[in-house]
């Protein structure tokens, strides 16, 4: 049994005739393990030649075994190559060629007369389906109908194109356009020369050519400097009719045009980084020699007072922006057709412009006009200011712990909800501008009745002499008494000894009235700290849950609740506040 037993193992492990390619390798002898060695060295050193793959060609020897030799699970029977290292065909994408691109302008095709199978059924387009289509739906389709068979739309090709073709810039341009800007600039150029022939052609013949000939053969020079000095000065004339369409200042540095280079300055004067040597101040841009803010700025000094405050102060002040204005009505005026220039003809452009605004405001206002008489709603447009619709803003206001405004918005003007400064039946002032003996009244008369009518200078004057003759009563009470009976005389000093009496039985019935007062401000002591104490409760209760008006009270207080108020009032600013208990 054990001999049988072993026979199964052996023949299972030697495999049948099928799974001979997937043996393992035999084991290398010391000499044939030598002898390899050797050979790599040599091939190594160059003294042998290289190892080939399976395609033809040469591997390099200082690549690992592990990379080059096929593993002996896949097929041992395979030579060392580097064919799984390339990109592999299968896995490659295809990538349109450069020279394609989108077809432009194409023309429509031929619309069919007939439905053809497999159109669409609704319209009879052959480029998609009914469900697809984007037509109103008919109620009998092209199908049953064969009429009204809707064009085929064109499918522009599906490009995918590879890295350098993505970033080709000009992939899709045709030559055939650069054609036709030769030709603009060949027929300008044809132009000039008519021109100039044109010119030649009328001072001749009104002899003007030959007097300048003559005037300089006189004074011994030559009909060809003239010539070519005529040319060269034609030439400058062209060069400056067409300086706008030089590149910017800066970008072209041709000695012969009239254009001044930008990022030049005076070397006498200071350099900008030099101005604050502080490294919190201003950033100055090296690149671009900008240093947009004001160096000074830490120093508290007035931007108007000193030589450079940045470059932002120079271009936000004076008509700098009303010029930046101009500048671009001018390009976009000379874009639509315009012969407008800022620097030679600023006079033109300048009431050009005006007149634009005008006519720009004159339009809104039309536009405007006709809206709100098409649509209405005119009655949204005065509507109250946001702030008091909202009863907020967003104005920046800072303000000091005393509440007085340090930075902002000055402190609004409290207005009363009433009408002010009305003037009624002809008064010139208003009720409340004239005061006298605790009553108010009109200025203008002098009247202390409201709503009366104004009587002028001569109700000031009725006023005044009533006030005289109050005056006067005193001095008639003393005349009256003067002329007072002996009788009269004699009651009156009886009075006064009884008043004297009394006063001296009054002085014992004083001390009472003290004892009976100092009582009376002992109970409104105690009175005014349940008060305190009730108000410290009810302050302390949600305003929601706390009784209306139960803080107040309407009758008028005594003067012991006075003095015991006054006694018991808080003081913040007494310095012995906390040794009291506050």
């Amino acid at each position: 049994m054990a001999s049988g037993g072993m026979e199964v193992i052996q023949s299972a492990a030697s495999g049948g005739p099928n799974d001979a390619g997937l043996d393992e390798p035999k084991k290398m002898t010391r000499e044939d393990w030598r002898k390899k060695k050797e050979l790599e060295e040599q091939r190594k050193l160059g003294n042998a030649p290289a190892e080939v793959d399976e395609e033809g060609k040469d591997i390099n020897p200082h690549i690992p075994q592990y990379i080059s030799s096929v593993p002996w699970y896949i097929d041992p029977s395979k030579r060392p190559t580097l064919k799984h290292q390339r990109p592999q065909e299968e896995k490659q994408k295809e990538f349109t060629s450069m020279g394609e691109w989108y077809k432009r302008g194409v023309k429509e095709g031929s619309i069919g007369t007939k439905f053809r199978p497999g159109a669409c059924e609704n319209c009879g387009s052959m480029t998609h389906k009914k469900k697809d289509c984007l037509e109103r739906p008919r109620k009998v389709g092209a199908k049953f109908t064969g009429a009204n068979i809707a064009p085929d739309e064109f499918a522009q090709p599906q490009l995918m194109f590879d890295y350098d073709g993505k970033r080709d810039r000009w992939n899709g341009y045709n030559s055939e356009e650069h054609m036709k800007i030769v030709e603009e600039y060949a027929k300008v150029d044809l132009a000039k020369r008519t021109l100039k022939a044109q010119k030649l052609q009328e001072e001749l013949a009104s002899g003007k050519l030959m007097e300048q000939v003559n005037s300089r053969n006189k004074w011994g020079e030559e009909e060809q400097n003239s010539q070519t000095e005529r040319d060269h000065n034609s030439e400058d004339e062209d060069e400056d009719k067409y300086a706008d369409d030089i590149d910017m200042p800066g970008q072209n540095f041709d000695s012969k045009r009239r254009i001044t280079v930008r990022n030049l300055r005076i070397r006498e004067d200071i350099a900008k980084y030099l101005r604050n040597l502080d490294p919190n101040s201003a950033y100055y841009d090296p690149k671009t020699r900008a240093m947009r803010e004001n160096p000074y700025g830490s120093a508290g000094t007035n931007p108007d007072e000193v030589s450079y405050a940045g470059d932002n102060f120079v271009r936000y002040t004076g008509d700098t922006i009303s010029m930046a204005q101009t500048q671009l009505f001018a390009w976009e005026a000379y874009e639509k057709g315009s012969e407008v220039h800022l620097q030679a003809d600023p006079t033109k452009l300048e009431v050009l412009y005006k007149s634009f605004k005008v006519k720009k405001e004159d339009f809104k206002e039309k536009q405007k006009e006709t809206i709100l008489e098409k649509y209405g709603g005119d009655e949204h447009l005065n509507v109250p200011p946001r702030e008091l619709l909202l009863a907020q803003t967003e104005d920046y206001v800072e303000y000091s712990r005393h509440g007085t405004v340090i930075k902002g918005q000055e402190k609004a003007i409290a207005r009363s909800k009433y009408e002010e400064d009305v003037l009624i039946n002809n008064h010139t002032c208003i009720w409340g501008s004239y005061w006298k003996d605790g009553k108010w009244g009109y200025k203008c008369c002098h009247s202390f009745i409201k709503l009366s009518y104004c009587t002028g200078e001569a109700g000031k004057e009725m006023t005044n002499a009533d006030a005289g003759e109050a005056d006067e009563q005193p001095e008639g009470e003393e005349i009256m008494t003067k002329t007072k009976t002996l009788m009269e005389l004699h009651q009156e000093k009886l009075k006064k000894k009884k008043k004297k009496k009394h006063k001296k039985s009054t002085g014992s019935e004083s001390e009472d009235e003290d004892k009976k007062r100092q009582e009376k401000l002992k109970k409104a002591l105690n009175a005014e700290e349940a008060r305190l104490k009730h108000i410290q409760e009810i302050m302390q209760l949600d305003e929601r849950k706390r009784a209306y008006n139960s803080i107040y009270e309407s009758r008028e207080p005594t003067e012991e609740e006075m003095e015991a108020y006054r006694m018991k009032r808080q003081r913040p600013d007494d310095p012995m506040a906390s040794f009291l208990g506050q």
